[in-house]
């Protein structure tokens, strides 16, 4: 069992002797704050107005920062989507198939899909082609919901 270095006895003793010191010490605190809230008082009526601006422009740019964080953060998949790897292998979806799906889901024509895979438009065409087949599905509205309802896209 460690022994401590010091007894109940010299502890009484020591704060005994820093009471004063503590004591002067918050005293000198408490005149250090009086003295900056009438300083703040003083300024407060002195330029009213650049107080009151000064308190806006902070408010909006603590809004504008909060705004800008929520805005520009970026979408969030959810964590663990396998793609329900079951429903790709039953309708035969290949893997290239399902990139298609994946960036038609993102909002992308045949030819910004063909430049993202480094294909021809007219390759896109045929696995858009497919990817409608085997959903059966005959519009790339209808084929996003349907794979949204297979589970195939978040």
């Amino acid at each position: 069992m460690a022994r401590s270095r010091f007894n109940a006895k010299q502890v009484r003793s020591w704060l005994t002797a820093a009471a004063p010191v503590l004591a002067y010490g918050a005293l000198l605190a408490l005149g250090a704050l009086a003295l900056t809230w009438l300083d703040y008082l003083h300024i407060a009526r002195t330029f009213p107005g650049e107080v009151q601006i000064f308190l806006v422009a902070a408010g909006f740019l603590g809004l504008g920062v909060w705004a800008g964080a929520r805005m520009f953060a970026g979408r969030r998949e959810a964590a663990g989507f396998d793609g329900n790897p079951d429903a790709q292998r039953t309708l035969g979806l290949s893997a290239r198939e399902m990139d298609v799906l994946g960036l038609i889901a993102d909002g992308l024509s045949n030819k910004e899909i063909a430049a993202r895979l480094s294909v021809s438009p007219n390759t896109v065409k045929t696995h858009v082609a497919r990817v409608l087949e085997k959903l059966e599905v005959s519009r790339r509205t209808a084929a996003l919901a349907r794979a949204r309802e297979l589970g195939l896209l978040p």
